[in-house]
């Protein structure tokens, strides 16, 4: 640093420090210690031989001008000539001493000091669990009767959160009540709203006393930056039937506020419910005032999307239960105009809806009424966004339902498959992170099923089949394809990038039969997908054939064909398709050719380790290979195949006290070839 700019600073310091000093001499009977100069060779001196009989000035008898600035002077020379680090020391004491003086002056002083010197030892994560709860009661002891006067400063919110966190239900239940009344208030503080949604989690007895001091508040609770997740959390996590219910009262406007609060309680007939209890039974006026409540207070919320609340499940079951009860208007006209209405003032976030069930529902009821344009908006809108909808299990049903309801396919193919097929590998294989119990995967690979095998009951559940099936009516009014049509071009336009994907990964990492999961995604590219799958066949089959077997083999653990899944993939291919308990029978599609992948089987594993998979876990397959013989192959290759199980592989196959099963089955159909 240049000398002068060193030097410059000094003088700007010791200014500081002088009129500081200046200021404390007004003060009567004050003392301040100026320290003496230090030299250079004084570095290693301790704070003992700082202090001289001369150190301190007393303060309590006026001087003149003149002492004055000589005591400034001498400061200020003393400053500049100290290079031990002693003046800044004795700054920052003076510092904290002033400090400490404003705190004292503050309200609460003395109980915060002692609260957080009990805080500091219960807030340990490693602490006995003893001694946990004895700091816990110490800092009750200490806070009670204050909670509500100190819970707004930032540090004691923490106090209290610490000790609604580890403490026991008795003093949960003692915080609850000491805020009462403040609870609006305290949720719009950026530190004491942790506190709030804590004492909703934990204090189930309070619970409902809390939530309905929400009440004539959530809307703009909604639209407040603090407040508006908590809303959220307890509408969707801990209230009650009829607490939701209440709470979601304030969007049906105040008619409903001050009239009907007893049908929403459920006092009536014993049952809590929403708008379709409010408008049970009520005249057309008063439903079209209602609605038209209903859709001002939630357009209010769409036009406002930096505020967050676009994206809480309240305002999602809020306009679900606007869309179910228009349809209950009288006229058609009527009701197309109440859809219309609520689509152009929410199509712009409609990517914010489909993570919630009410919020994927009303996206998917866009989606079935809509026009064409309609649905290229919001085809347009989900795009950037599919890969996050293809994982998560509530999105994904919007995609389902575009899939099924929008006729232009190539449309939906531009949009959708060619951009999901690239992102196989990621959909089938995320990954890990600690926050992922697997789901990601699982929505994934659903999600490429659908593109081959929509509404299979084998990788749909009844609820998933069930929920889609909503739109089935809409869609048979308005869509001018045939649905078989529709899910067939779509099918083709996913297969070829399916199959290049079976064999990338089949060629390099095996992941697919290795993955128990990934192996009914595999079975199912195999059996449905259209086109040349000669290359996957080769890839596959060649994932088993090039691993050296023996059914003694301590190792024979690692080997694909012992692994239950894998070799259930073979299984099923080599039989032609997978079997339905229904019928007793097998379900052949004609987009495979189980005879050609026998073929290739034969070829690429050879009689040597065919016999060998016999005596071993790969007697099933091999039973499915011959019963695949026997229904479509020609003469000459049953009589080949079975030339290979001659009488002594028999009696091999017989005696072999391998853990293998289906032996037995496998002779007997050797037998008949």
């Amino acid at each position: 640093m240049p000398k002068f700019i060193s030097q410059k600073k000094t003088s700007q310091t010791s200014s500081k420090y002088s009129k500081s000093i200046a200021h404390v001499k007004k003060k009567p009977q004050a003392k301040i210690k100026i320290p003496s100069p230090v030299s250079e060779s004084q570095n290693s001196d301790t704070d003992e031989n700082l202090e001289g009989p001369n150190s301190e000035v007393d303060l309590s008898e006026e001087g003149n001008d003149e002492d004055m600035d000589v005591d400034q002077n001498e400061a200020a020379d003393s400053h500049k000539t100290s290079k031990s680090g002693s003046t800044a020391r004795e700054s920052h004491q003076s510092q904290r001493l002033l400090q400490a003086q404003r705190k004292a002056t503050k309200p609460n002083s003395a109980l915060l000091t002692e609260a957080k010197r009990v805080w500091a030892t219960a807030r340990k994560i490693d602490l006995p669990k003893a001694e946990r709860q004895a700091s816990i009661q110490e800092l009750m002891r200490t806070v009670r009767g204050k909670v509500k006067e100190i819970v707004f400063k930032h540090d004691a919110s923490r106090i209290i959160q610490t000790l609604v966190r580890y403490g026991g239900q008795e003093e949960r239940n003692e915080v609850a009540e000491e805020l009462k009344g403040s609870y609006v208030e305290l949720s719009q503080n950026k530190y004491s709203k942790f506190l709030v949604i804590k004492l909703i989690r934990y204090c189930a007895l309070h619970r409902s006393s809390i939530l309905s001091e929400f009440h004539g508040h959530v809307l703009r609770l909604l639209l407040h930056r603090e407040a508006s997740q908590i809303i959220s959390d307890a509408f969707e996590l801990y209230a009650s039937s009829s607490d939701r219910s209440l709470l979601i009262r304030d969007f049906y406007g105040k008619e409903v506020s001050l009239f009907d609060s007893s049908k929403l309680r459920g006092e009536e007939n014993g049952k809590s419910g929403g708008l379709a209890t409010v408008l049970d039974g009520v005249g057309s006026d008063r439903r079209k005032r209602v609605l038209t409540s209903l859709k001002e207070n939630l357009m209010n919320i769409f036009n406002n999307p930096d505020k967050g609340a676009v994206g809480h499940s309240i305002v999602h079951h809020a306009l679900w239960e606007y869309l179910h009860e228009s349809d209950n208007l009288e006229l058609e006209a009527e009701r197309e105009k109440a859809r219309r209405e609520i689509f152009e003032s929410s199509q712009e976030v409609l990517a914010e809806l489909v993570h919630t069930r009410d919020g994927s529902r009303c996206v998917r009821a866009f989606l079935a009424y809509g026009t064409a344009k309609d649905r290229k908006q919001i085809v347009k809108i989900l795009k950037p966004h599919l890969k996050t909808i293809c994982q998560d299990d509530c999105a994904q049903l919007v995609l389902f339902t575009a899939l099924d309801v929008i006729d232009d396919t190539k449309l939906v193919v531009k949009s959708f498959v060619s951009e999901m097929v690239p992102l196989t590998p990621t959909l089938v294989f995320p990954p890990i992170s600690p926050s992922d119990n697997g789901s990601k995967g699982t929505n994934g690979r659903r999600s490429l099923l659908y593109l081959i095998t929509p509404r299979d009951p084998r990788h749909f559940t009844p609820a998933i089949v069930s929920s889609l099936a909503e739109t089935d009516l809409i869609r048979d009014k308005v869509s001018k394809k045939d649905n078989t049509l529709r899910a067939s071009e779509i099918r083709e336009s996913a297969s070829p990038g399916l199959l290049s994907f079976v064999v990338e990964d089949l060629r390099q990492q095996d992941r697919l039969l290795r993955d128990p999961a990934a192996t009914l995604l595999l079975t199912d590219i195999m059996l449905y997908c259209v086109g040349d799958k000669a290359a996957a066949s080769e890839a596959l089959i060649g994932s088993l054939s090039d691993i050296p077997y023996s059914p003694d083999s301590s190792n024979n653990a690692i080997h694909l064909i012992d692994l239950p899944h894998s070799s259930r993939v073979f299984k099923t291919l080599l039989q032609g398709g997978h079997y339905s308990h229904q019928t007793k029978s097998i379900i052949q599609p004609s987009t495979f050719s189980a005879i050609e992948f026998a073929r290739i089987f034969c070829e690429r594993v050879g009689k040597e380790r065919l016999l060998a998979f016999s005596m071993g876990n790969g007697a099933f397959v091999v039973t499915a290979l011959v019963e695949t013989y026997l229904r479509d192959g020609t003469a000459a290759e049953r009589r080949l195949i079975k030339s290979w199980f001659d009488a002594n592989s028999r009696d091999k196959i017989k005696t072999n006290k391998s853990r293998g099963k289906g032996k037995d089955a496998l002779l007997s159909k050797v037998d008949e070839l």
